[in-house]
């Protein structure tokens, strides 16, 4: 820490929606140039404390004093002049605007006249760039062409020009790879060692004990404990979220031998342009199939033309032998096939409806009467249920959607797709932004799912879960299935050997294990 000194603190703060209490007479400090983690479930209140403190929410109860005095923020552009930056896990930049524009918008740098100096904000925005060791992005690139690691980028050069001195990072590394993500952690360093303070929000705890200087662990609303970082430990800050002792790694019987095993999903030579490239593989009966590859290697695109999403260019699709034509994803519904993408709030939620509306969505034909009329009652007790085996925190099936946790939106969503009985299920990163606890759950229904003869694709990018998981491994890599690994063959580095440029070689994809 910089020099001992407190450059905000919060006392007391209760802040409620709708009925829900997301924070409960919280209180916790933060020193000038620490970098201090935030932890907690879902719905832990992490995210509303966030915005209390950037301007987004006023307080019910509660005073915050930055910089030595009480403040009440009106809004985020009062709260940036007074030097707390945030940066949303849902990135907030104009995809049609350049880098320059991003980062000056709202402020934008004019000359004498009143005109807009673009080339001086194009000079300044490549100095903040520069001056965070960021070589490979153009400020006057259009931001729409960059990837979602350069644009987690732009926004930290956005808030860092702002002169913040807090600085507000809500899951910062959720779309990065590993490298991108040592990058920014050494760039979080940097920016501590010049007095910036930051306040990090991640599910990732090996992140926050490797870059964090103390722990502020919330559950359900309340403040719990803060921990100096280097004196914790992963299960020690699990056992505090989760108020109980946690067992990390779930447990399933794998299935070692498909032969004999029915194949309910075949694809052959798949092409999506040239993202997806000659995609081919078989889906078993009951088989957990992860499907797993860096960044960008035609992953979520190989599932949503399978979907109906997006068209495929050629290549068939099979579903229990039969070739089929899938044109839209309501072919693929009826043929049993469903899907939990991983943007779950532009893909996924209707934000303004209610749990229940979200959960019956798509099967609202099965709850109607024979004039088509919906039975609310046999919908109230089909989502009920739902809402109850996946611990679904939300006062009422009315709640509106939005303003349940990003964890719960989630969760919701697979709770649609399980109350329609698919057969074939696609979960595209399904637990990005998950607690710990909130992932066990969902892996147990993973685990239920296949014992009941469910087939699954799990998309994932963290290799502890395919490999904790899955019975079988697909790689893909630029747009290419590179091989498929058995369960018992399948370890961390033979995964990421599959990803590397020099494992090109063989036209065919290389298949381990049975």
């Amino acid at each position: 820490m910089a020099d001992g000194s407190c450059i905000c603190k919060i006392t007391g703060v209760t802040k409620t929606f709708s009925g829900v209490v997301a924070l409960n007479d919280v209180s916790l400090s933060v020193q000038r140039g620490e970098i201090h983690g935030i932890v907690g479930e879902n719905g832990a209140g992490k995210s509303t404390l966030m915005n209390v403190l950037g301007g987004v929410f006023h307080p019910d109860r509660g005073v915050i004093e930055f910089d030595g005095a009480p403040v009440r923020f009106r809004d985020p552009r009062d709260a940036q002049r007074r030097g707390v930056a945030m940066i949303h896990q849902e990135l907030s930049l104009s995809r049609a605007m350049t880098v320059a524009d991003n980062i000056f918008q709202g402020r934008m740098l004019t000359g004498r006249l009143g005109f807009v100096d673009s080339r001086r904000m194009v000079a300044e925005s490549r100095r903040h760039l520069q001056a965070l060791g960021v070589q490979n992005i153009d400020p006057r690139t259009l931001v729409k062409e960059l990837s979602a690691s350069q644009m987690q980028l732009v926004e930290i050069v956005k808030a860092v020009s702002l002169d913040a001195k807090l600085l507000i990072m809500d899951e910062p590394t959720s779309s990065l790879t590993s490298p991108e993500i040592a990058r920014l952690l050494e760039i979080m360093r940097g920016l501590r060692s010049n007095g910036v303070s930051i306040l990090f929000i991640t599910h990732k705890l090996e992140e926050i004990l490797e870059v964090a200087d103390r722990v502020t662990v919330l559950r359900d609303g309340r403040y719990v404990d803060t921990l100096i970082a280097r004196e914790a430990s992963a299960q020690k800050l699990v056992s505090l979220m989760v108020g109980r002792d946690f067992e990390r790694k779930p447990h399933r019987q794998f299935i070692t031998d498909t032969s004999g095993r029915e194949v309910v999903l075949e694809v052959e030579k798949l092409c999506v342009g040239s993202r997806v490239r000659d995609a081919s593989f078989q889906l078993y009966r009951g088989e957990v199939l992860g499907l797993t590859g860096l960044v960008g290697a035609g992953r979520s695109e190989l599932l949503q033309a399978i979907l109906g999403v997006e068209p495929a260019t050629s290549g068939t699709i099979k579903v229990h032998g039969k070739r089929v034509a899938i044109r839209h994803p309501a072919d693929a519904i009826r043929l049993g096939i469903g899907m939990v993408p991983e943007n779950r709030k532009e893909q996924g939620m209707f934000l303004r409806l209610s749990v229940l509306d979200n959960m019956t969505m798509v099967h609202l034909r099965r709850l109607a009467g024979p004039l088509l009329f919906l039975k609310g009652r046999r919908a109230r007790e089909a989502a009920s249920k739902y809402v109850s085996e996946l611990s679904i925190k939300t006062p009422s099936l009315g709640q509106v959607a939005q303003n349940l946790s990003g964890g719960n939106q989630q969760k919701t969503i697979i709770g649609r797709w399980l109350m329609h009985g698919p057969r074939i299920l696609f979960l595209d990163e399904p637990t990005h932004g998950i607690d710990v606890g909130a992932k066990a759950e969902i892996y147990r229904i993973i685990d239920a799912l296949s014992q009941q003869g469910v087939s699954i694709i799990l998309l994932s990018s963290e290799l502890p879960e395919v490999l904790n998981l899955c019975d079988r491994i697909m790689v893909m890599h630029r747009g290419e299935i590179r091989g498929v690994l058995a369960h018992d063959v399948a370890d961390p580095v033979a995964i990421m050997s599959l990803t590397l440029e020099e494992s090109r070689g063989a036209e065919q994809p290389v298949t381990q294990g049975k």
